[in-house]
């Protein structure tokens, strides 16, 4: 009896040594397996779902032949705690790349970021043509409501595969808010369903008078934005428009009377946004736009002016012009007599024709 005691026993032993050896052995395979380079040899980029599992991660990862052993990434995120910290979005896997980098990848959420500019100067009708005409961004049938012009905020926004045009322009809308209002000096005091067009008729303390209101100051960083592109003149052009409308002369600014033409619905043939030259006979078309026909700020703005412009209208230079023409460099003669304007104004003449 002892000795059939003995020999189980000793079984027992050897079963549970090479139960341990063969664990210790799947252990020590699951690692390096774990650790080594990739089956891959170019990038990889796959795009991870929201609320999607680990094996789910796993199994797609394996299907673009980033990794060999799905069971083994599986584990090795319940393992390390990762399973349930990967993060959605689009990721660029690097050639090589072991289970272990790619799994501090997913969890770091360092996603493909791709990146759309839009210039400031471009209405909301440019805007939204521009966003859908973008073969990266996903086509949705029809944008939300658009905001009233001058709502959206010109700058480089980054999106993931997957976004659509509404998408952009939601950031766009944001961007503005919490640009235009900061520098009005009102508190971003979001009210519940809130539209940015709520924010509109606010008083802007910061505004300097006759402006009045949030709407004020963009409308006039409108016009300044499609009057000039040179930076250092942003100021200048504010001031004389401040000059004007302090004195109750007409803006008289051909940009407005082009929107009141066109309701921002520009050309893009070459031709300027008219698809050919503003006319004489433009200035006398009756609409609350033309700054010819009528004394003080448009309805609202005429195009989305960027923060440069936007401080530009806040903050005028202060001096005594009245008037400012094209002087052929891509900026302007500024002066303040009529006389002055005049002899400016034939020197412009006389480079376009020049020109053409």
């Amino acid at each position: 009896m002892k000795f059939f005691f003995k020999v189980l026993l000793g079984g027992f032993v050897l079963v549970s040594t090479l139960v341990v050896l063969g664990i210790a052995g799947g252990a020590y395979w699951s690692w390096q397996k774990f650790i080594e380079t990739g089956p891959h040899d170019k990038n990889v980029q796959i795009t991870i779902s929201k609320g999607s599992s680990i094996g789910g991660i796993a199994d797609q990862l394996s299907y673009h032949s980033a990794i060999d052993h799905p069971l083994v990434f599986k584990i090795a995120g319940r393992f390390t705690g990762q399973a349930d910290k990967l993060k959605a979005g689009e990721y660029e896997i690097p050639a090589k790349a072991s289970m272990r980098e790619i799994l501090d990848l997913l969890e770091s959420g360092k996603v493909v970021l791709r990146q759309i500019t839009i210039r400031e100067g471009l209405t909301n009708w440019e805007i939204k043509k521009l966003l859908l005409a973008h073969e990266e961004l996903e086509p949705v049938e029809g944008l939300a409501k658009i905001l009233p012009e001058g709502s959206y905020l010109p700058e480089t926004y980054s999106y993931q595969k997957g976004d659509t045009a509404f998408d952009i322009m939601k950031q766009m809308n944001s961007a503005m808010e919490n640009t235009v209002l900061p520098l009005c000096g009102i508190l971003l005091e979001r009210i519940a369903n809130a539209s940015f067009s709520d924010f509109l008729p606010e008083d802007c303390p910061n505004a300097k008078a006759p402006l009045k209101t949030v709407n004020d100051v963009l409308t006039l960083a409108s016009i300044i934005e499609k009057e000039t592109a040179v930076p250092d003149e942003r100021r200048r052009v504010a001031g004389v428009f401040f000059n004007r409308l302090k004195i109750g002369m007409a803006l008289q600014t051909d940009p407005t009377v082009i929107y009141a033409l066109t309701l921002g619905k520009h050309e893009n043939g070459g031709q300027g946004p008219l698809g050919r030259r503003l006319l004489k006979k433009d200035l006398a078309f009756d609409s609350p736009y033309n700054t010819y026909k009528y004394a003080g700020l448009p309805p609202g703005p005429i195009a989305n002016p960027g923060k440069a412009s936007i401080e530009a209208a806040l903050n005028p230079e202060e001096h005594k012009y009245i008037y400012f023409v094209a002087d052929g460099t891509g900026g302007h003669a500024f002066s303040k007599t009529l006389n002055e304007h005049n002899n400016n104004a034939a020197k412009w003449r006389k480079i376009r024709r020049e020109q053409d």
